[in-house]
């Protein structure tokens, strides 16, 4: 199918609330084109926890610190089982050590969310790293303040049980989902970033296009992709998910050269796991974001 094929989704912008609402969620969004800064908003500036989008400004700092010469992304570490942060991808589910690259340990972290790689990689890069690159970048709300085994490890500690957490009561007490004491950022800041690997300006030119392929692996269709089923659309992003918390950001590219970067957030007013909605309105509110561009 191509992307001609599909039209635009006629709806007008003021439409996010009721489209969020429908599906049982409160919903945060913003996009802008690439190129020419034309952006279309819905909370935008919300600060909000990010889950496993923090992966990505962490893919930046070890990309700009490979450029600098700190480190080197074909080094090769082990991860023993006593390094293993909960997760159900990659790393965190293997029985046995593993011996990898840098580089291959940041590329499960984004293509299948492996907490496991991003905890070892974090180690290796550091908190102030990634939070001063984000500085210089001027994303103020973006901070990234715990790992994957700390976020985890939060939620048992704040309701005094492991998953599920079906108790409103235990969401309320989730440390995980504020975005105070938790990763955080905006739909807004996330979206920039992603705009600034796509112009080759978050590192290296390099870098930046090696970022975008890792990107394009993201395994996962069924949020932001979800609203693209085309062709001759590329879409490539990160998504993140907490109890009650869903979101992707990333960058959709069409073949007339149009590309938009996207991040969608939303809170599910129930609290099963199992969402379809939630998931699903992610793609369809990114699609109408990006139509009201293209128009």
């Amino acid at each position: 199918m191509s992307a001609r094929d599909g039209g635009t989704s006629g709806m007008s912008v003021p439409a996010f609330e009721s489209l969020f609402s429908a599906a049982g969620v409160t919903g945060w969004l913003y996009a802008v084109d690439v190129d020419t800064g034309h952006e279309v908003g819905h909370g935008a500036d919300e600060p909000l926890a990010t889950a496993s989008m923090y992966k990505v400004p962490l893919l930046a700092a070890f990309c700009r610190q490979a450029d600098a010469g700190l480190l080197d992304p074909a080094e090769r570490v082990t991860v023993t089982r006593a390094d293993h942060s909960t997760g159900p991808t990659g790393i965190s589910v293997m029985l046995d050590d593993v011996t990898i690259s840098l580089r291959d340990l940041a590329y499960l972290m984004i293509a299948v969310s492996d907490n496991t790689s991003a905890d070892k990689l974090l180690a290796r890069v550091g908190f102030d790293a990634v939070n001063d690159m984000l500085a210089e970048f001027g994303l103020e709300q973006t901070r990234v303040v715990q790992n994957s085994g700390e976020m985890n490890a939060s939620m048992g500690r704040d309701t005094g049980h492991a998953w599920p957490f079906v108790d409103p009561d235990d969401i309320a007490r989730l440390s995980a989902l504020d975005p105070a004491r938790a990763n955080r950022s905006t739909p807004r800041e996330m979206a920039r970033l992603f705009g600034m690997i796509w112009r080759d300006e978050a590192a290296s030119p390099d870098s930046c296009a090696w970022m975008r392929g890792v990107l394009n692996m993201q395994v996962w269709p069924h949020r932001l992709a979800s609203g693209f089923p085309y062709d001759d659309v590329a879409v490539s992003g990160k998504t993140g998910t907490l109890p009650t918390l869903r979101c992707e950001s990333g960058v959709v590219e069409y073949p007339d050269g149009g590309r938009y970067a996207v991040s969608v957030f939303n809170r599910s007013f129930g609290t099963a796991l199992n969402q379809p909605r939630a998931d699903a309105v992610i793609g369809t509110a990114a699609r109408m974001a990006v139509d009201h561009l293209r128009r």
